[in-house]
């Protein structure tokens, strides 16, 4: 039985999940409305490349519906199971670029929206440029790490789920990555439009 898709915005993933398994197709639009954007979100950073990730998006929504009907409620939210479903499939992709080695990590970015002034713009531009090049030059689970974190909001103990380490781990990577992240971006404040400092 359907439920009224208005109904369904608090309904937590699982249930979603659940409801979608037992036949929903509005259980499965809302959890899509809801978990899409933030995976492909994660999947962007992780790649610098938006083609690939709603590629990794659309595997990685697919493989949830996949697992729907053996869903195990309590064992991990859903969130969490995708974000590792998620970084699995980027780090598999960055492994292959490797492997091809005619692909770069600096990407051209998506053009910007024209609604702030062309100079915010352009500022913006190169700052999200430069922090996804950034990014791209960090080791895997740092980048993983970083992203899930600063990027995402999620907590140490939802990331050390997600990348199956310890919440010490975590810590270690963020912090790392961090100073990685910090020594790549300095001497860049004047041109990214910070002024001095």
């Amino acid at each position: 039985m359907e439920m009224p898709f208005d109904a369904l915005s608090d309904v937590s993933d699982e249930a979603l999940l659940v409801l979608y398994a037992n036949g929903d197709p509005a259980a499965a639009r809302a959890l899509t409305l809801r978990l899409a954007p933030r995976v492909l979100a994660v999947a962007t950073r992780m790649l610098s490349d938006r083609a690939e990730a709603e590629d990794v998006t659309q595997e990685a929504m697919l493989r949830l519906w996949r697992v729907a009907p053996d869903w195990r409620q309590g064992e991990a939210r859903v969130s969490t199971w995708l974000y590792r479903v998620v970084c699995n499939l980027c780090t598999d992709r960055l492994r292959g670029r490797r492997r091809r080695a005619s692909t770069t990590l600096d990407d051209a970015p998506e053009p910007c929206d024209a609604a702030p002034g062309v100079e915010a713009a352009m500022i913006e531009g190169d700052r999200m440029r430069a922090l996804d090049a950034a990014l791209a030059a960090l080791p895997e689970r740092q980048r993983q790490a970083v992203v899930l974190r600063h990027l995402e909001g999620l907590s140490n103990p939802e990331i050390a789920e997600v990348m199956q380490v310890g919440v010490e781990a975590v810590e270690s990577l963020t912090a790392r990555g961090k100073r990685a992240l910090a020594a790549l971006l300095a001497g860049q404040r004047a041109e990214l439009g910070y002024g001095e400092g």
